[in-house]
């Protein structure tokens, strides 16, 4: 069962947040989705964005810009949160590990293994919930920022069958080989680093490419460069000959900011692939 939480008009549409019980993540659960002007005429595609480390649902619904670019563009935008949350979801003192840091993977080791399955949360139950509950196409595309750059472009990668458009966000993309990556994934997955490959953007897509073009914007002031590592992922798609841009937007950081200031490009990206 899916409870309406909240549910305000914005340009012309409706901006809702839902809760649930997840039976993936074993516990409750918080998503946001904007659905635009259009749906009056009929559904309409989807946009999911994942968001990064210490966000929840809410903070790309309110920070990023998105509704006035998806009602232009007539799609939908799905907001998940970024781990399972509540009383007994292990968690760890640091930010970028536990309760807002579920790096989209499904955890193998304990204590997270019995709520951290956030891969198969995103792809598959809120997926079913979102294609079932709301008034929208069977039709995706999928970005993210920061962790959930990674996740956008690891989630695509991995089912290209589900996604038709992709693009990211100074997203993480060679966890790998960054301390944003080798910390979350040695804890959710185990010291078994040839598990980790799986979720790695710049070793999938040196391996699978991506079956269309890829939009990639990254702060060239960005705090977080070493961290991020976009030049791995800029090598990579020219290795693979991948169709796309990796774009360093000179004088912009990490923050919200940031995407708020391309969040029309990357709307109107996905708008002319989804539509």
């Amino acid at each position: 069962m899916v409870d309406l939480v909240a549910e305000n008009r914005s340009f012309g549409g409706t901006q809702k947040v839902f809760s649930h019980r997840s039976s993936t993540c074993n516990c409750d659960m918080t998503f946001a989705a904007y659905l635009p002007p259009q749906i009056s005429e009929g559904p309409v595609p989807v946009l999911w964005y994942l968001s990064g480390l210490t966000c929840t649902h809410e903070n790309a619904m309110v920070k990023g810009g998105f509704q006035e670019h998806a009602a232009k563009n007539g799609i939908a935008v799905v907001f998940p949160d970024t781990s399972p949350r509540g009383d007994g979801v292990a968690d760890d003192d640091a930010y970028d590990l536990g309760q807002g840091a579920g790096f989209y993977v499904n955890a193998t080791r304990d204590p997270w293994k019995p709520h951290f399955q956030m891969y198969d949360y995103v792809l598959q139950e809120l997926r079913g919930i979102v294609l079932e509950t709301l008034p929208v196409q069977d039709r995706h595309g999928i970005t993210g920022h920061s962790m959930g750059g990674h996740g956008a472009i690891t989630m695509a990668l991995r089912n290209p069958d589900m996604f038709t458009s992709l693009s990211a966000f100074a997203p993480i993309s060679h966890p790998t080989q960054s301390d944003w990556g080798r910390k979350q994934l040695s804890a959710y997955l185990g010291d078994d680093e040839a598990a980790w490959s799986a979720h790695d953007s710049t070793i999938l897509l040196k391996e699978h490419g991506w079956k269309g073009d890829l939009l990639v914007d990254q702060g060239a002031s960005d705090q977080f460069l070493d961290l991020l590592k976009p030049e791995a992922l800029a090598e990579a798609m020219i290795a693979r000959r991948q169709p796309g841009q990796v774009r360093m937007q000179a004088g912009y950081d990490h923050s919200y900011f940031f995407v708020s200031t391309f969040a029309q490009d990357h709307v109107e990206w996905h708008a002319a692939r989804l539509n």
